[in-house]
């Protein structure tokens, strides 16, 4: 792994200038457990690693470190069907230019 959970929490923290008393009350968990994650001494549950997901807005596999990716592929999985959809909608109006 290249990057391990407790560093992750730490770090997203850290970037959005959150104290630990603050993203442990958003978190709904005490600052003292949410020392124990970003030092390593304790792990989540899996109830833990979602809401911590939804906090940071990143994916489980960036939280988990499996990724350095932090929309989890997203952005472009999410770029490809645009670009289908554009192509699409391409199609449709070469369609209608030859109508006219």
């Amino acid at each position: 792994m290249a990057r391990a959970f407790s560093e992750t929490m730490s770090v997203l923290r850290r970037e959005r200038g959150l104290s630990q008393r603050a993203a442990a009350a958003d978190l709904h968990i005490s600052q003292a457990l949410l020392s124990h994650y970003e030092n390593g001494a304790r792990e989540p549950g899996l109830d833990f690693v979602c809401r911590a997901c939804d906090y940071y807005g990143v994916s489980a596999d960036y939280l988990l470190g499996r990724t350095e990716d932090a929309a989890g592929g997203r952005g472009l999985r999410e770029l490809r069907t645009l670009t289908k959809e554009l192509r699409q909608l391409a199609d449709l109006a070469e369609k209608k230019l030859e109508e006219l």
